[in-house]
């Protein structure tokens, strides 16, 4: 009898097996993450099979919809783009195609953009953005804390809240860093404060937890807009960490590519909320999707860039036509409910563009194989691959499977260059001089699939020399990787591979 149902219980698992096998199967991922995958099924029924229903499965549970107004909007605007863009196609014409076609909005035109290098300028800048708001007030990040720094910007919500400006946060349901005392006051403030996607009691498998909105987005009255890879946290500020304050790269811009930031912010929020906000009425429309001057009453042209305030500021000034040397930005969003990863597709176009320089910085170096192969080509076709990336992460599995992808690179002829000060935590890139990308994604699995993300693509322009400039400072602060002459100890290089297995969850 113990045979007979012990030969059960080996079917019975193996169909178990099979039936999971199937549905990872049609999930049509890649061939590495799907053998992945079934062999921890394989090896570990119960346990594996846990697992993979908690951080496997790709579909997103969450509507079909994209905000349909956000689309009309996108829609004109790509219309009214393909009539009034023609000389700029004809210059960086592929790019923009690409960027376009992938994330359903336009290049637009980016007025008095910043760069801010440091968290401490970055949140005076935002508070004094939010202090400014006439109509509302948007923000969607991964995390937002109630310490000093996060208490700070609670406050000016408050105030702004409390003085009838329409405030509304969106914060990561497994990122987030709120407590409930804070959350309560900002709500009885007047403060419309939402939790994207799932439990907040889920904070404890924050590193495999799925579909997270990885977002930092501020929007104020349509005009002003910010994104990049600052959180609010003290890890960002130099006030309350000293020294130890993460290196970060974040971006604040007025004008009509902040209605990229928007459109991106309305979806996330009406999923969340089911609340559409009213959009339906024009005026409601309008006052999300603010018209912007056009034709004469454009910036001038000449732009300079110079410090202040520990940011770049990036100015225009009188004397040439704006319609020549304008400077043009894209943003791009892409998530897990999309059919195509609109951000990792587009960094492949851009590093395949690239014919004399590709700077990377990221705090997570964990790329696909094909992101992998098309920055060693690069490497091997002569251009001028630099990679940076932090000495020491927040995650020892990050650092262990990142080190193994820096060897394939070093071979290729790229240099990778490690931040010693502090975390390097920008997501940035500079490609010839053609293209500057600040945004929220790491060149890893995570943020390319799994999550929700945002970029700004910068076409040319003092962004592109600005971020350069940044890229080139940051070097000197960190140490240049070379290649191994002898292999690593046997346990040190079993934990790289292990954490290599598992690269397309971290």
């Amino acid at each position: 009898m113990s045979l007979s149902w012990g030969f059960v219980l080996v079917v019975a698992q193996i169909v178990w097996v099979a039936v999971i096998a199937g549905f990872i199967l049609l999930e049509r991922r890649s061939p590495t993450a799907t053998l992945a995958w079934i062999t921890v099924v394989a090896a570990l029924p119960l346990v594996g099979v846990g697992i993979y229903l908690l951080v496997g499965p790709r579909r997103l549970l969450r509507k079909k919809l994209r905000l349909s107004l956000a689309r009309d909007r996108i829609a004109r605007l790509l219309s009214e783009w393909k009539r009034a863009s023609g000389d700029l196609l004809s210059v960086r014409g592929q790019l923009m195609r690409a960027g376009a076609q992938l994330g359903r909005l336009p290049p637009e035109e980016a007025r008095d953009v910043r760069l801010f290098l440091d968290g401490d300028a970055c949140y005076d800048a935002l508070v004094a953005a939010i202090l400014s708001a006439r109509h509302h007030v948007h923000l969607e990040y991964f995390i937002f804390r109630d310490d000093p720094t996060g208490m700070r910007i609670a406050e000016a919500l408050m105030e702004r809240a409390k003085a009838g400006i329409e405030v509304r946060l969106l914060v990561d349901a497994v990122g987030e860093g709120l407590g409930r005392s804070a959350t309560r006051t900002m709500r009885q403030a007047g403060v419309d404060l939402r939790f994207f996607n799932g439990a907040r009691s889920l904070r404890l498998w924050r590193r495999l937890m799925n579909f997270r909105t990885h977002r930092k987005i501020v929007v104020i009255d349509g005009h002003c807009g910010f994104t990049g890879g600052m959180n609010v946290t003290d890890d960002h500020s130099a006030h309350t960490n000293g020294k130890a304050a993460w290196r970060d790269t974040h971006v604040q811009m007025t004008g009509p590519a902040v209605h990229g930031l928007q459109a991106t912010f309305l979806e996330n929020w009406v999923f969340t909320t089911g609340d559409d906000l009213g959009c339906t009425r024009a005026d409601r429309f309008a006052s999300f999707f603010p018209p912007t001057p056009t034709g004469s009453e454009l910036p001038a042209a000449t732009v300079l860039g110079h410090e202040q305030d520990n940011g770049v500021h990036i100015s225009a000034t009188e004397g040439s036509n704006p319609a020549t040397y304008q400077q043009v930005a894209q943003i791009l969003a892409s998530g897990p409910d999309d059919d195509v990863y609109a951000i990792e597709a587009f960094y492949f176009a851009a590093i395949t563009s690239a014919h004399e320089r590709l700077w990377l910085t990221t705090p997570y170096f964990v790329p696909g194989e094909a992101l992998l192969a098309a920055i060693a080509s690069a490497a091997h076709r002569g251009v001028d691959v630099r990679l940076l990336v932090p000495n020491k992460t927040d995650s020892t599995w990050v650092d262990a499977a990142s080190r193994t992808y820096h060897d394939e690179l070093l071979a290729a002829g790229a240099q990778i260059y490690l931040y010693e000060p502090s975390m390097m935590h920008a997501k940035t890139a500079v490609i010839d001089d053609t293209l500057a990308i600040v945004g929220t994604a790491n060149l890893d699995n995570r943020s390319f699939r799994l999550n929700f993300e945002v970029v700004a693509a910068f076409y040319g322009g003092p962004c592109v020399a600005e971020l350069a400039r940044a890229f080139e400072i940051d070097l000197t602060h960190a140490k240049r990787q070379h290649r191994r002459e002898s292999k690593s100890p046997f346990v040190p290089r079993f934990v790289a591979s292990v954490a290599r297995l598992l690269a397309p969850q971290l």
